[in-house]
């Protein structure tokens, strides 16, 4: 998090760690000097020979000594020859220096010899106080320095968080009004607990933040803990499993140990599903770590014991495979759903997120909002960044609306692959293909406004025509469930009635898909076909890892599976025949749409209708200007070798706005 600062623990201490970390250190140095010093002083004298404590007295005897010198542990000496020698004095006989005299050597004592008796004892104790060292700086850092090492991986890993800079408020969040008031009661009820408590009302142990990915559920817990001014842990819920057994359920405790000692306070888990999935289910047996630490988390939250002043606030876009136990009130009293915001909400967040970039006068909120149904917070966000980095890649001072409209079909439709090469056949049939799923979109009883259709490559699909809903749409009715039908199999109606059976391409892979999905749906789901009737025959059966599908066996007899397959296949097929009867009565127009992709290669729904009028596009010379070449796509006379099937070679259909 940019906007605060990390503390690990109320009781950890910087500065007490540092002097800790400098006293090992130094106890290290002092070991590895004291070793080289003790060895130094007990080595040999440089060019001695060493002899044995025998040849030392057999060389007296024979009257060869000159110079003996008798130390603590050596005897260092010189032979009438001039060899200098050294040996150890080994089982020491106290009349050696007697002996040595009487055979005519000079004999000296040096009690000093390398040291002193201490550093002898010190040379000996040495081996042990490094390993003891070692050993003790091993353990330090094993624990981390307080509670980030190995040693204490059953240590919580929650952060508490403390305002720095650029606190976030419930100012800044914007288009998720109902989940501000669910929180905002919270953050009112820890300032003032005395207000709810006269009518006997209890402060709640939890509130469960759930939506699609994107909506602001953790941005709304970051305005929590910039409103509330309590103690604000935060933590994964991926961060309390680890390999070691046990190690979750030790997090939690220490987790709530910490919490109780800066209470009231807030606790936040985010994507609490990767802890708190179904327990009793999935594949295989024996002990399972993240049941045991949901236990634990259980307990905490509402157990034997009360946890007074604890509120956890947790996250995740996958509430349907929590544990029960998990969600029921006494633990999370709330569940506050936060979804992708309306056409209000939209236009909200985007006054958030432009309140740091520089706007042109022409740039309306509202009307941007009005062109991006289904789009998340996230997604407003980005589409924000975008627009300011096209602008500044053109050179602009000031982001306009233009660079949000490109922004924004950047963002639905994919980026421009500018530099693939068509042949011209490839670009014609590109056309003719878009052609008619536009003009199917414009006849059928009840469609979406066309917002534009291209055939300048985008993402996986040669060509696109794209519809945009004019208000946020919460279903659909029949009538525009089989129009839509009728508008996905219109590109592929196209292709047969102009260059006829032979040259269908694979071009309407994607819209043969989503057209089958969606009559699929129509028959086993939504009960919308008369042989089947109002049954559900859906085959989402549940996820595998929660052992839901293993469970459930086939409820659909062979019999009724070709009932289905069969409406199935009479919706796709009722599609094509009212997209061939549009085309056979429109053809003029259809063919109007196509010449006018092949000209100017995209056109904007106003621009079509225009062009159904006999109105030509208006298009600005784009010549000498920073927006980019005027030619999108280059065009070659020679064709290009035929590439596989799949979703590379599909012209796309409608794609959804969301």
């Amino acid at each position: 998090m940019d906007h605060y600062v990390q503390v690990s623990s109320p009781k950890q201490e910087e500065p007490e760690m540092n002097m800790r970390n400098l006293a090992i250190w130094g106890l290290i140095a002092a070991l590895i000097i004291g070793m080289a010093v003790a060895m130094q002083g007990n080595s040999a004298p440089r060019g001695a020979e060493e002899f044995s404590y025998s040849r030392v007295l057999q060389e007296a005897e024979d009257g060869n000594l000159r110079e003996v010198t008798i130390g603590e542990t050596r005897i260092n000496g010189v032979t009438e020859n001039g060899t200098r020698f050294y040996a150890d004095k080994g089982m020491f006989d106290p009349d050696l220096g007697t002996t040595l005299s009487d055979a005519g050597a000079d004999v000296t004592y040096d009690n000093n010899e390398g040291g002193s008796a201490l550093g002898t004892i010190f040379f000996n104790l040495l081996p042990i106080l490094l390993i003891l060292g070692l050993f003790l700086f091993m353990m330090r850092q094993m624990q981390g320095g307080g509670g980030r090492g190995a040693m204490s991986f059953g240590k919580s890993k929650a952060r508490m968080l403390t305002e720095k800079q650029g606190r976030v408020t419930f100012d800044d969040v914007a288009g998720v009004d109902e989940a501000k008031e669910e929180l905002q009661e919270v953050v009112e009820f820890l300032k003032d607990p005395a207000k709810f408590q006269r009518l006997g009302g209890k402060i709640p142990k939890g509130a469960l933040l759930v939506g699609p990915p994107g909506t602001g559920k953790t941005l709304i817990a970051r305005a929590v803990a910039g409103e509330a001014n309590v103690p604000f842990f935060t933590i994964s819920g991926s961060d309390f499993v680890e390999m070691f057994v046990g190690v979750g359920a030790s997090r939690v405790r220490d987790m709530f140990e910490q919490a109780k000692r800066s209470a009231p306070c807030i606790i936040f888990i985010d994507e609490i599903d990767a802890v708190g999935r179904s327990r009793g289910a999935g594949l295989g047996g024996g002990n399972d770590e993240r049941e045991q630490t949901l236990n634990q988390l259980l307990v905490e939250m509402d157990g034997f014991e009360a946890n007074e002043g604890i509120i956890i606030i947790a996250a995740t876009n996958r509430p349907d495979v929590l544990d029960p136990a998990l969600l029921r009130p006494g633990r999370f009293d709330r569940q506050v759903v936060v979804n992708n915001p309306d056409i209000i909400g939209r236009e909200r967040i985007l006054k958030v997120h432009m309140r740091n970039v520089p706007l042109a006068k022409d740039v309306n909120p509202r009307t941007i909002s009005r062109g991006t149904p289904g789009f998340s917070g996230a997604d407003l966000a980005n589409l924000v960044n975008e627009a300011a980095l096209l602008a500044a890649r053109r050179g602009r001072r000031v982001v306009s609306m233009k660079e949000f409209e490109d922004a924004k079909d950047k963002v639905m439709m994919g980026p421009e692959r500018r530099s693939m090469v068509m042949s011209d056949k490839e670009r014609e049939l590109t056309a003719w293909h878009e052609a008619g799923h536009a003009i199917v979109a414009l006849k059928v009883p009840a469609a979406d406004p066309v917002h534009k259709a291209t055939i300048i490559p985008r993402g996986r699909a040669l060509g696109m025509v794209m519809q945009l809903p004019e208000d946020d749409k919460m279903s659909m009715t029949r009538i525009e469930m089989t129009s839509r039908l009728a508008i996905m199999m219109g590109g592929r109606v196209a292709e047969e009635l102009k260059f006829g059976d032979e040259q269908v391409t694979a071009g309407a892979a994607s819209d043969i898909q989503q057209a089958t999905r969606l009559a699929r749906a129509m028959v086993t789901r939504w009960g919308l076909s008369e042989e089947i009737g109002p049954v559900d025959y859906g085959e989402d059966q549940g996820e595998v890892f929660l052992g839901q599908q293993l469970v459930q066996s086939s409820h659909i007899s062979e019999d009724t599976q070709k009932k289905i397959e069969e409406e199935v296949r009479k919706l796709v097929q009722a599609g094509m025949d009212e997209a061939r009867r549009i085309m056979t009565e429109c053809r003029d127009q259809w063919s109007s749409i196509a010449e006018g992709l092949l000209e100017y290669e995209t056109l904007a729904g106003d621009e079509i209708d225009g062009l159904l009028r006999g109105e030509k596009p208006e298009r600005p010379d784009l010549t000498g200007d920073d927006e980019g070449p005027g030619s999108a796509v280059p065009v070659i006379g020679k064709k290009r070798k035929p590439k596989d099937e799949g979703p590379e070679g599909d012209f796309g259909g409608e794609p959804s706005p969301a």
